[in-house]
């Protein structure tokens, strides 16, 4: 079986920045281990997949490791590619997935993600997370009933610029990924806010730009700041930009994505 497959960078307008995501467009769904397989051999923080459905396309992402419940970046990919490779001319493009419908814009130059925002909730924090990520948070939070990404605060961005993770020791934490963030004004970020992901425990050490992060980030830090508009940079090696915004319940994520690859696979 051909299938075809894509491979761009979101949240950059430079090839090599930002973070790299593979597309496979499906006209049915394959097997999932099959789908877990290409998502393997891609070996890219995230592969997508659609399948047409109504009004839109269904859609699911996998890691190098399984699938995951809600991925930013890929669906920006998603979206560019659809957009500049598959002949889709909406200037709308719903997404129907396990975290709901999510939505895609074009926004003058940039693309804007449309996803439902995450409430934190502060918890006790103990050693374990300093001496994993080998430096002191100020505090640690979750969203309410789920151990997928904690979010831990640090007192300023040149701390979470110098982090250097014990990745074992953040993949036996209760939690699949940390964000690691800090403000980011007044630092060489020249940003709101600056951040980190780690996700060692789903094949992730380190994820270069994260979407789904951003809907719990974007809330907290609008909440510190008193202001629905913020400037985000993730200050991973190969970097990212988010113009972000929060609508209610929304968080509106804005950026570029640049297609590197357009190809065949054979499975």
């Amino acid at each position: 079986m051909q299938l075809p497959i894509y491979q761009a960078d979101a949240f950059t307008s430079e090839l090599f920045k930002g973070n790299p995501a593979a597309y496979v467009p499906l006209t049915r769904w394959l097997d999932d281990q099959l789908m877990q397989q290409i998502a393997a051999e891609n070996n890219v923080a995230e592969t997508a997949f659609t399948v047409p459905a109504g009004n839109g396309f269904e859609l699911r992402w996998f890691t190098p490791g399984e699938e995951v419940p809600l991925c930013g970046h890929a669906t920006l990919v998603t979206a560019h590619l659809l957009w500049t490779e598959l002949g889709c001319t909406d200037d709308a493009l719903h997404f129907f997935t396990r975290s709901g419908e999510l939505i895609v814009r074009r926004d003058g130059a940039l693309l804007a993600l449309d996803f439902p925002a995450q409430t934190n909730s502060e918890i006790p924090l103990g050693e374990e997370y300093a001496s994993a990520l080998g430096a002191q948070p100020l505090r640690a939070l979750e969203v309410v009933g789920s151990k997928d990404q904690l979010l831990v605060e640090f007192g300023s961005a040149a701390e979470v610029a110098e982090l250097s993770p014990d990745m074992r020791a953040v993949a036996a934490l209760p939690y699949k990924g940390l964000i690691c963030t800090a403000p980011g004004k007044g630092s060489e970020f020249d940003c709101d806010f600056v951040s980190r992901f780690f996700a060692p425990a789903i094949g992730i050490d380190e994820d270069p730009v994260t979407g789904s992060a951003h809907t719990r980030l974007v809330p907290f830090w609008a909440q510190k700041f008193d202001k629905t508009r913020l400037s985000a940079r993730q200050i991973s090696a190969r970097g990212g930009a988010l113009d972000c915004e929060l609508q209610g319940e929304r968080v509106i994520m804005r950026g570029h994505a640049t297609t590197y690859l357009r190809g065949q696979i054979s499975v």
